[in-house]
């Protein structure tokens, strides 16, 4: 597996992957929570300067993707405070793809390139349904930061915020 820089013209790929790999959740949550929750995952926040977009590359597929923010940044238009530490977004990877170790190559990559510029943690927020992924996390050591959790609908859903020592 081959872990790096997404090329500007995978782009589009890359968020429809996104949508796709993210659309196992639509049921879990009231249309409102879903229709935020897209708009997150299309946006251009990927593409702010010094934001890192990965890819993992199994036989010349992209089988995977995760955006690196880099500290300081408004990762969430204004519903997290800036952080001191980098925070991984958008980790996507497509059911076929599953079961293959993709989203921890993607998010060892992240954490070796934030302990490179020096930074002692990595962050992350993730929804409260998205069961998965928060297994994933704390097998990988982040631990829950309740105090920078946000509700970006409204309708009790939290997104759960996450940090890891690096």
């Amino acid at each position: 597996m081959i872990i790096r820089d997404v090329k500007k013209e995978e782009l589009s790929f890359i968020r429809n992957q996104r949508k796709s790999a993210y659309e196992e959740h639509e049921d879990a949550v009231s249309k409102e929570h879903w229709e935020a929750l897209q708009k997150s995952i299309l946006s251009d926040a990927d593409i702010q300067p010094h934001v890192e977009l990965l890819v993992a590359e199994l036989d010349g597929i992209i089988v995977g993707s995760i955006a690196l923010f880099p500290a300081k940044v408004d990762a969430y238009e204004g519903k997290v405070e800036e952080l001191e530490y980098p925070e991984i977004r958008l980790l996507a990877v497509p059911k076929s793809s599953r079961g293959h170790g993709v989203a921890t190559a993607l998010l060892n990559e992240c954490f070796l390139r934030a302990k490179t510029k020096g930074y002692g943690y990595i962050g992350l927020h993730t929804g409260s349904f998205m069961l998965g992924a928060i297994r994933l996390y704390e097998s990988l050591g982040f631990n829950r930061l309740p105090q920078y959790d946000f509700e970006p609908a409204n309708d009790g859903i939290i997104v759960r915020a996450y940090r890891r020592a690096l």
